[in-house]
């Protein structure tokens, strides 16, 4: 793919509300059911692709190659994988629901700052 073309592909614009360190409930996808009454931590957000990683879900099998330089041992190592951001919902910590994100603005100072609360009991979510 040269230059040009992957400047002109275009870029999906999904709104990535859900930082890292967030706790997160998976909705879809296989990891849905082992989820389904418990929460888990946000890893990475890449939010180019719209994927987070979240902490033990989306678990594949990784084939490395044994590496003498760089001291890795070979063998099927798991990780986890990234999962579209559609595909969780944030856990608001006032009331401990799977809860979808809205946003405050208030001034503070001469400038606006924004907050993410919950759309439930609109608790701000920021720490």
């Amino acid at each position: 793919m040269s230059v040009q073309e992957r400047a002109n592909r275009r870029v999906p614009r999904v709104p990535v509300l859900i930082r890292k360190g967030d706790m997160v409930r998976v909705m879809a996808g296989r990891d849905r059911l082992g989820f389904a009454t418990r929460s888990a931590r946000v890893l990475a957000v890449n939010r180019k692709d719209a994927t987070v990683t979240v902490e033990h879900a989306q678990i594949i099998k990784k084939h490395t190659r044994r590496n003498p330089q760089k001291n890795v041992q070979g063998g099927v190592l798991d990780k986890e994988a990234p999962i579209h951001v559609s595909n969780v919902m944030l856990v608001c910590p006032a009331c401990d629901r799977p809860t979808r994100i809205g946003q405050k603005t208030r001034q503070e100072g001469g400038r606006t700052v924004r907050t993410r609360v919950c759309k439930h009991c609109a608790a701000p979510l920021d720490r």
